[in-house]
């Protein structure tokens, strides 16, 4: 929960956020902010004060520095990785891993499919360890968090799908990676 806070918090700008309306924009309760952003605050990664009634995020860095401080304490989001029957996918699920860094970068695209997911999907009954036919399966990672939260379109959001490729040791994909976090950055 504190991972999706606090990518939250980077692509709002890293200004002041107020946690009220972080809690509305994800769905969380106040408590589960309030704990989430405690946690954050202890990491150091940000700072909160108490405005009135009102508790505020806040930070000195800009979000580029934020997020290259706490990727030590960040983790990839894919819990596992399933191979489903694309007839057996009965609802929209983002564009994720390879797939979604093909399509932002000049990389090109993978295989099979690669879609994204925090629940069991309907196919998960009928899936496989391995691909066996990338013309009838998708690739389903199954997420820590909803990837719907911080959606990019119809793809994974750019910063969770760095961290999610982030332990991939392939030159194309380190560098594909780093011209996707160079969009965000807007550099």
């Amino acid at each position: 929960m504190e991972k999706k806070l606090f990518l939250y918090y980077i692509y709002h700008g890293c200004g002041k956020l107020l946690t009220s309306e972080a809690a509305r924009r994800l769905a969380f309760t106040a408590t589960s902010i309030s704990r989430a952003s405690r946690q954050l605050e202890e990491m150091g990664l940000i700072k909160t004060e108490k405005r009135g009634v009102q508790k505020v995020i806040f930070s000195d860095k800009t979000p580029r520095e934020l997020f290259e401080a706490a990727k030590s304490h960040l983790m990839s989001p894919v819990k596992r990785t399933i191979y489903v029957p694309k007839a057996e996918v009965k609802e929209d699920l983002l564009v994720s891993g390879y797939s979604a860094l093909s399509e932002c970068t000049m990389l090109n695209p993978p295989e099979a499919n690669c879609r994204a997911s925090d629940r069991i999907v309907a196919g998960d009954k009928t899936s496989m360890g391995t691909l066996q036919d990338p013309n009838d399966q998708f690739a389903v990672e199954l997420w820590r968090y909803d990837p719907q939260k911080l959606a990019d379109g119809e793809c994974v959001d750019r910063l969770s799908l760095a961290l999610a490729l982030g332990e991939n040791r392939d030159e194309r994909i380190e560098e594909a990676v780093e011209e996707m976090l160079a969009q965000v950055w807007g550099g």
